[in-house]
């Protein structure tokens, strides 16, 4: 993937594929942005143990610091189905409303859309996700493994028909995450 430059008044925000590397300050940010009880969501339960979609997930830097995050991940959508659950996205609160999030949606959609992937579900606000195609228009076959605000729950499709019909729990469908080695005890 070619980096993606952002043009900012201070400085320029270089969007590019997430490494390892960024682990920690993306955490950080997370937590700013969603607060320590994030863990707890609906999404989570489709997130946890398993490692994002094979390169579609990003991170911004501004001076080589990371000030934003966008994932996706595989999902089963029922009846063999699959798509991508996005989420988190989380902007630097000092960048917030400059464009920026919207910048890393569409990248993200356009690459999803190059890759394959036929459509994509997140739990946001509609108002803010409409811009880029998403609603609730297909998704009421669907649920999250856990409570979900319906009014929240949308779809887009990447692929004309890719939701029709979709039934069922959200379930991970990506790659596993390798297990943590187990910790020493401390000599």
């Amino acid at each position: 993937m070619h980096p993606s430059v952002l043009p900012q008044a201070a400085a320029a925000i270089l969007i590019r594929d997430e490494v390892p590397r960024d682990a920690f300050a993306r955490e950080i940010l997370l937590d700013k942005a969603f607060g320590l009880n994030r863990r707890r969501k609906s999404s989570e339960r489709v997130r946890e143990g398993r490692l994002p979609a094979e390169g579609l997930a990003f991170t911004a830097l501004r001076d080589n610091v990371l000030v934003g995050t966008l994932r996706l991940w595989d999902i089963d959508i029922g009846n063999g189905a699959r798509a991508l659950l996005l989420g988190p996205i989380a902007i630097s609160p000092a960048l917030r409303s400059n464009g920026l999030g919207g910048r890393m949606i569409r990248m993200a959609l356009e690459k999803a859309a190059a890759l394959g992937h036929d459509a994509v579900i997140l739990v946001g606000d509609e108002p803010y996700y409409r811009r880029f195609g998403f609603s609730g228009a297909k998704m009421g076959g669907l649920d999250m493994p856990g409570p979900v605000d319906r009014a929240r729950f949308l779809g887009v499709e990447l692929r004309a028909g890719a939701l029709d019909g979709a039934c069922g729990v959200l379930r991970p469908a990506g790659r596993p995450a390798p297990a943590a080695a187990p910790r020493r005890k401390a000599a």
